[in-house]
């Protein structure tokens, strides 16, 4: 179902942003201030009564054209079908690959449609809906898009506790959205088209009250989702691939790079190394 508010053809054309999983947290925040600096908007989710009350706050509060699409990015013919209206629609300038949910739990334990959903949701939808956007991008010269990844992304090799227990897929997931952005940050050198890998930590969301997360009782501050859109908008403009708010030092960043150049330097040989057979 689509609904849109429009404006007259005569004035000049505002940038258009698309946001999936906008009804809360994180996508809401995005539209609040992408509709604060200009864009109107396309979003995105499952919540129809949300997203209307959404698209008429940023109307009168902004004067954002916002058209309302609801969908559910885990079934095949709704993420057609928003494919399709990236596809007829103008060139978006902006697109926020958001929509995501946990669904931690041990995974002998992890149903598996319910692990299907999340790859489908954080791996296939991010993949198709960034292919029907860019082409559109790279032929102007012009746009961006941002992937919502987590903190969780580096988590692979770290135990439970500290961090949380039962992420195998979601975690797994996230990485991907990391490698999947940086390698095409190399393809889109050039075309004007910039791209960002958002990671953020625990934030002032539902998505941790759907889990039975207590956010009182965890021993950091959670962020604010307006903080993190801030950092995310902020590090688009500089050039970060890899945005990670809660990350004072990014020569962590460049570590984590040249490790991952040194292994690769050392594996290149393609002959068995000794300590493989010991």
């Amino acid at each position: 179902m689509t609904t849109s508010t429009t404006r007259p053809a005569t004035e000049r054309r505002r940038p258009c942003a698309l946001i999936t999983g906008a009804s809360s947290g994180l996508g809401e925040a995005f539209a609040e201030r992408l509709a604060a600096d200009g864009h109107d908007l396309i979003v995105v989710a499952r919540r129809e009564d949300r997203l209307r009350a959404l698209a008429d706050r940023l109307r009168d509060r902004h004067g954002a054209a916002t058209q309302v699409l609801v969908a559910d990015l885990t079934a095949p013919e709704d993420l057609r079908r928003v494919e399709a209206q990236i596809a007829a629609g103008p060139a978006l300038d902006l697109l926020v690959n958001n929509a995501g949910f946990g669904g931690y739990r041990p995974f002998l334990q992890l149903d598996p449609d319910r692990a299907e959903e999340l790859i489908r949701l954080q791996v296939l939808a991010v993949t198709r809906l960034a292919r029907a956007a860019l082409p559109a991008m790279v032929a102007r010269g012009r746009g961006a898009l941002i992937n919502v990844s987590s903190q969780l992304a580096f988590s692979a090799a770290l135990p439970s506790p500290p961090l949380p227990p039962g992420r195998a897929v979601y975690a797994a997931t996230k990485a991907y959205v990391n490698a999947f952005t940086q390698l095409l940050d190399g393809e889109l050198a050039g075309t004007g088209v910039r791209v960002q890998a958002l990671c953020p930590g625990v934030m002032r969301t539902e998505f941790y009250a759907r889990m039975g997360t207590d956010l009182g009782r965890l021993p950091i501050r959670p962020m604010e989702p307006a903080e993190v859109v801030r950092a995310s908008l902020a590090g688009l403009q500089r050039g970060a691939v890899l945005c990670l708010p809660g990350l004072d030092d990014a020569s962590a960043l460049d570590g984590l790079r040249a490790a991952e150049r040194r292994i690769l330097e050392q594996a290149w040989a393609n002959t068995l190394a000794e300590r493989s057979t010991r």
